[in-house]
């Protein structure tokens, strides 16, 4: 893991994200790209130019950000990008070869009982970009213990794994995996491939209507240090994607990072 992308917002947990981020990327040897993206929409023939403004204070508002924390020898690059929020991210990422982006929850000052954002929400829905979730106020520590959660481990796509392989060879975690047999369960759908098992400490099997569910029900008998899910059409996240705000009612896992990796297929 070379490059890693933190998009930051107005949320009062900035900066002890940032730090965690930091921290983070030190334990790889990573550079770290701190972004904001903004997009204004201006009336024709205004004379005052509104993107120079805002891309200034933008810049300015990273590098202070930037300044506040300690930064621990990790070459650290602030940059600001005008356009739609997601397009824009999937362009930044590819351009920069983005391994990862680490997310905070609610990137802006929202309620309490809010997981993620409409920001963060997006990011998560709408992308296909790996990205590790990082509670409010989370300090970093080793992972020790990946809890992995699937309905299926056949894998289409290359380098799907990559980021949890990278996290586990870094770390030296053991990685259980829950294996969730739902109703749509295909014969083959558990075969794994000898990537994929070479990975794997545990596995543990169980029956549940929804990955989602099946998560609820085990993840605290395991303790995890971290939780890997994969983004899916109907997957883990599919209820909780009716719309871009994640309640916590409704996901009760908000205590430990989580790892989004893109769709396997």
């Amino acid at each position: 893991m070379k490059t890693i992308l933190v998009p930051v917002g107005s949320s009062k947990n900035a900066t002890s994200h940032l730090q965690y981020a930091v921290d983070f990327a030190k334990a790889f040897g990573a550079k770290l790209y701190v972004v904001q993206i903004y997009n204004v929409y201006t009336k024709a023939g205004t004379m005052i130019n509104v993107d120079s403004i805002i891309e200034k204070e933008s810049k300015d508002f990273l590098d202070g950000h930037v300044a506040s924390i300690d930064t621990k020898d990790v070459e650290v690059y602030t940059r600001t990008f005008k356009g739609k929020l997601v397009d824009t991210l999937e362009k930044v990422c590819d351009a920069l070869e983005v391994d990862l982006i680490i997310l905070e929850p609610r990137t802006n000052s929202i309620k309490d009982e809010v997981y993620l954002g409409k920001t963060s929400g997006k990011i998560i829905k709408r992308t296909q970009i790996p990205t590790l979730i990082v509670p409010e106020g989370y300090i970093y520590k080793p992972i020790v213990k990946i809890l992995i959660a699937l309905k299926s481990v056949v894998i289409k796509k290359e380098a799907v794994l990559k980021p949890l392989q990278s996290i586990k060879n870094q770390f030296k975690a053991v990685a259980n995996i829950l294996l969730v047999k739902t109703s749509r369960y295909k014969d083959g759908d558990f075969d794994f491939n000898e990537e994929f098992s070479g990975l794997i400490t545990n596995t543990i099997t169980a029956e549940s209507p929804t990955t989602f569910q099946a998560v609820l029900e085990h993840y605290k008998n395991h303790d995890p240090d971290l939780l890997c899910v994969v983004r899916r059409k109907r997957g883990f996240f599919s209820k909780l994607w009716e719309d871009d705000i994640v309640l916590k009612k409704d996901f009760h896992s908000s205590k430990i990072p989580v790892l989004v990796l893109s769709g396997l297929k």
